[in-house]
């Protein structure tokens, strides 16, 4: 039997390796999608500990300076998780290009996988057919053989 040779192979290599590089990107994205929510739970837990502290310089003793040291510092925090949720959606859409992406890459290389399969079905086909038409010929040369003795 003849050995079976893909050709577009060299095409299904690099769609393989475009999808590899896909997932690795969306993992990528991924991670970093991770970093930013911690960050901003981060934010948020410091947010509310300045809160409870501007909370508790407001119920001791008046101290004004303390007092708008602790609400400087809640709006600095405020300002940082509003900064935070901006990354954490600017990372979420690049998950979401990133999946994109992906599925692009996963939709062609199984496109390729398809060719291949229906390409070797075809292959197998034919060298079904060209054993049959041999055995065929064999049998009908000893037939014939036969015939003539």
């Amino acid at each position: 039997m003849a050995r079976f040779i893909f050709s577009m192979q060299n095409i299904l290599n690099m769609k393989e390796k475009l999808e590899e590089q896909a997932k690795n990107n969306f993992a990528q994205a991924n991670r970093s999608l991770q970093e930013a929510l911690l960050m901003q739970k981060q934010c948020e837990n410091r947010l509310e500990a300045g809160k409870q502290a501007l909370k508790e310089a407001m119920l001791e003793n008046l101290k004004v300076g303390q007092i708008k040291r602790e609400e400087d510092d809640v709006e600095i925090l405020r300002m940082y998780l509003r900064q935070q949720i901006l990354v954490v959606k600017q990372k979420e859409k690049e998950v979401e290009v990133a999946r994109e992406h992906l599925n692009e890459a996963m939709k062609e290389r199984k496109t390729f996988e398809k060719l291949k399969e229906k390409a070797f079905e075809k292959f197998v086909a034919e060298e079904n057919q060209k054993e049959q038409k041999e055995v065929d010929e064999l049998v009908s040369y000893r037939y014939g053989v036969e015939k003539l003795e």
